[in-house]
């Protein structure tokens, strides 16, 4: 592996687990109807970015990750949008909020992915049922977690400053 590559995988890592734990805290707070500016932006601009370094490895063909970076790059428009433009008015709310929570998943699922594929005492496992199980409980919380942030988020009960 070229030294480019291998500073571009440890940078995509690094943005990679920030946005997982920004993303936790901001499901969080969306779960007990608060927003944090500085998580929220935190966690949007890492996880945006997680999906666009994803695109600089050197790649021929499409890949599985480039359709899941595409699939979130999406959803964080649709996030952006309902933020910004639509100031999470009406619908515009629980579209952000299921957003916000389905931008947390994708991250994780691939988080489970390269743990699997990296950790060696998982690599036999890659595939097989625990594999399947840990992203089903994944699959499991992020619902859960949607459904409980799209029922309590109400932005206008609480902003935090930080």
């Amino acid at each position: 592996m070229s030294t480019s590559i291998a500073v571009l995988l440890y940078l995509h890592t690094a943005i990679s687990l920030v946005a997982i734990v920004a993303g936790l805290v901001v499901t969080a707070h969306l779960l007990s109807a608060r927003v944090s500016r500085f998580w929220t932006d935190l966690f949007l601009v890492t996880a945006i970015a997680t999906s666009v370094t994803g695109y600089f490895f050197p790649f021929s063909g499409v890949t599985p990750a480039q359709i899941v970076g595409a699939v979130a790059l999406a959803i964080l428009a649709v996030v952006l949008l309902a933020r910004h433009h639509f100031r999470l008015a009406g619908a515009w709310r629980w579209i952000y909020a299921s957003g916000v929570v389905a931008s947390l998943y994708f991250l994780l699922f691939v988080l489970v992915v390269q743990l699997f594929r990296h950790i060696p005492v998982l690599q036999p496992f890659d595939g097989q049922a625990p594999f399947q199980v840990a992203q089903l409980l994944v699959l499991l919380a992020i619902v859960g977690a949607g459904i409980g942030a799209v029922r309590r988020f109400r932005p206008a009960l609480r902003v935090l400053a930080a």
